[in-house]
């Protein structure tokens, strides 16, 4: 069960019912300290359904965490014996461990940690692309996992992080992406590269802005598209606007001041890529 380290082999059955065991501690770390998931370049993400994404897309598997509830469960079982023969350590837990692995008082019966996955972005090809999305400094793990969901519904080429934007292997962000984060590709940028992408990016690259003076709905989008958005406080600052070949604004006809990041960046996709979506 152990390899010469003392470590448990890989591809082997493990149970843990004890908070302070080390594998735990590890998971906890990659639960809550940015630092711990880009240092081993892992990740948690939580349920069932998750890791049955995880492993139809092929992502590597370190651990998969199964509760009593998964034991019975034919779906876990099956997603169990695929994460083993691809080399995971099982681990056989409790309830409580797995309460304290998520810091959740009901926790789903499934915990899976697996190897990041990002795209170079010498790797990004705007010849076969539809749209890439791109998010200027974005702030918040909920909004970055709903873009990355809604990316995926409307078939976009992924998403791009530019400068210093939370981490999309915070397990509140992945939470968000219910399972597109294992479907969409993800790339981090410097504002540098990005810039120099978007200048030479054949097709449009459209931002949106309150001082835009283009209704979104007046366009007419073709693709390649790059969509680029600003940070949820402080929108695009004048730099990155200028990298726009075209500045769009949302009309809002209420008393808010602006809108959400991930509803503005989902009404934009479905517009751009509405031709395509038959809508």
């Amino acid at each position: 069960m152990t390899d010469q380290s003392g470590r448990p082999r890989v591809g082997a059955v493990k149970q843990i019912t004890s908070h302070s065991n080390p594998i735990v501690k590890e998971i906890k770390g990659l639960v809550t300290l940015r630092k711990h998931r880009s240092q081993s370049g892992l990740f948690v993400a939580e349920g069932l359904k998750l890791a049955t994404d995880a492993l139809a897309a092929g992502w590597s598997v370190r651990y998969l965490a199964l509760g009593p509830e998964a034991r019975d469960n034919p779906v876990a079982q099956r997603a169990a014996a695929s994460a083993k023969a691809r080399g995971a350590l099982i681990l056989e837990v409790n309830t409580g461990v797995l309460a304290a692995i998520t810091r959740r008082d009901n926790p789903q019966m499934v915990v899976g940690v697996y190897e990041q996955q990002l795209t170079p972005v010498d790797a990004i090809d705007p010849a076969r692309a539809t749209v890439w999305i791109a998010l200027d400094r974005v702030r918040d793990p909920g909004n970055l996992g709903t873009i990355i969901r809604t990316a995926d519904a409307v078939g976009a080429s992924g998403v791009m992080l530019v400068g210093d934007c939370t981490d999309p292997f915070a397990v509140e962000a992945v939470r968000a992406t219910m399972g597109s984060l294992f479907h969409v590709p993800l790339a981090r940028l410097s504002t540098d590269a990005f810039k120099a992408l978007a200048a030479k990016w054949p097709g449009m690259v459209v931002g949106t802005h309150l001082e835009g003076s283009v209704d979104y709905r007046s366009l007419d989008y073709s693709e390649p598209a790059l969509l680029l958005m600003g940070n949820e406080q402080q929108g695009l600052p004048a730099d990155m606007a200028a990298c726009c070949s075209h500045l769009v604004r949302i009309p809002q006809v209420g008393q808010a001041d602006s809108l959400n990041l991930a509803v503005a960046t989902g009404i934009a996709l479905y517009e751009i890529r509405r031709k395509h979506l038959s809508l």
